[in-house]
């Protein structure tokens, strides 16, 4: 075992022990532990800044790209923003403890399922150093210890974020190793932690579909995929036009840098002809490339042939492929062969053709008239998400706190014995 595995393996063991201490916690403590962390983000937010200005630093010597600069760069402001998102998860109600089912026995047998926290939780994770704080405050909240693996990056902004954090939880009932920075900012330290089996309960990555498939490749540890997102909208024959065009338009170009953000349009032969030319304007208006098949292309010179690798790719800009289908089925099929199983959406006024989509699509959401930009954990309802899950075991779609824990049963008897 090499030097820095052992480090982390250590680190890790500590925030096992953590776990034990902070699952049994009741809500008063965990909140008041995450208004302490606000309050001490706050209260620090200079030194925070001073810390992020070294990496944006960095990041502006390597020659990065305008765009990532500003996701990595923290301003006070930013980071009252940050410490008001952790009050916003202190106010959630608490999802452990919670009776999932219960039910009396045809013997006497008291029979309950609860909420339970998973335990230890590894995050890998790229850019944003807000991910730091909003990842540790999700996991405290669900009673989980959180083991923090950023990108090198933003390792400053990530190191005080998490000092700050420990220093805040340091006057609290929560102990202070239930956030920890794995040591290291080198990929053997992410090798490390995908090796802590028994030690580390769950990995979560967030980012891009390299470090995401990386991850799930190369992980002893389970893994909940999550983020990528090659998500369609199916503009069909019986679809409100009008409607059609402000979905289609919304769901590619509201934020384009995001994995629910459309990647695909497929559109009925039926209508293509009618919608086609607005659409492609809009886009084009909007500053969106097209990559369009031979359809597509009849319809306007500034569309880009697509490849086969476009029906494929997530491109997370200002790009769209954009494909004239026979019939719904035909819809079906290519989303079925070419989606990450994020987010699909129908437009539709026939009741039995979204029906037949529903049942036929197989992704973690599927929209009815309504853009791929909703499948988010706020715009549900949950409060806060700590990723969107693609795969189909624990968790499928937006994670909230109930997605952050296990469950348990209890059983209560009365000197039953079999």
């Amino acid at each position: 075992m090499s030097d820095t595995e052992r480090q982390v393996h250590a680190t890790a063991r500590r925030a096992k022990e953590a776990a034990a201490e902070l699952a049994p916690l009741g809500r008063e403590a965990k909140d008041a532990a995450l208004h302490a962390v606000a309050d001490a983000l706050v209260a620090e937010a200079a030194s925070i800044v001073e810390a992020n200005a070294e990496d944006v630093q960095r990041a502006r010597r390597a020659g990065e790209p305008g765009a990532m600069v500003d996701r990595l760069t923290l301003t006070e402001e930013r980071v009252a923003a940050i410490a008001g998102a952790v009050r916003e998860v202190a106010e959630l109600p608490d999802p452990v403890g919670e009776v999932v089912r219960g039910s009396v026995l045809p013997n006497g047998l008291e029979l309950t399922q609860i909420r339970v926290p998973m335990g230890v939780i590894g995050i890998i994770y790229e850019g944003r150093p807000n991910v730091t704080a909003d990842a540790a405050v999700l996991c405290l909240k669900s009673g989980n210890a959180a083991l923090l693996r950023g990108s090198s990056s933003a390792y400053s902004s990530n190191t005080r974020i998490v000092e700050v954090i420990r220093g805040a939880l340091e006057k609290t009932d929560v102990p202070v190793d239930a956030v920890q920075l794995v040591p290291g900012a080198g990929r053997d330290s992410a090798q490390a932690l995908m090796r802590a089996r028994g030690l580390v309960d769950v990995l979560i990555p967030r980012g891009g579909g390299s470090l995401i498939q990386a991850v799930v490749r190369d992980s002893t540890v389970p893994v909940i995929e999550t983020g990528e997102g090659n998500c369609h909208v199916y503009v069909d024959e019986h679809a409100d036009l009008d409607k059609a065009l402000a979905i289609a338009l919304n769901a590619k170009t509201q934020r384009c840098s995001v994995c629910n953000a459309a990647e695909t349009t497929l559109v009925h032969r039926a209508v293509a002809d009618r919608f086609l030319p607005r659409f492609l304007a809009d886009l084009a208006d909007l500053g969106v490339t097209v990559h369009g098949d031979d359809a597509v292309l009849a319809h306007d010179d500034r569309v880009v042939p697509a490849t086969e690798a476009d029906w494929g790719t997530e491109y997370l800009s200002m790009d769209i492929a954009v494909k004239v289908v026979d019939s719904l089925d035909e819809a079906v099929a290519h989303i079925r062969e070419y989606s990450t199983s994020h987010t699909e959406a129908i437009v539709t006024d026939s009741q039995s053709a979204a029906r037949r989509f529903v049942s036929r699509v197989d992704s973690a959401a599927v929209m009815v008239n309504a853009s791929t930009r909703f499948t988010d954990g706020g715009e549900f309802g949950f409060g806060a998400e700590i990723g969107i899950s693609t795969q189909k075991l624990h968790a499928r779609g937006p994670m909230g706190l109930r997605e952050m824990t296990s469950t348990k049963y209890v059983v209560t008897g009365d000197g039953h014995v079999r």
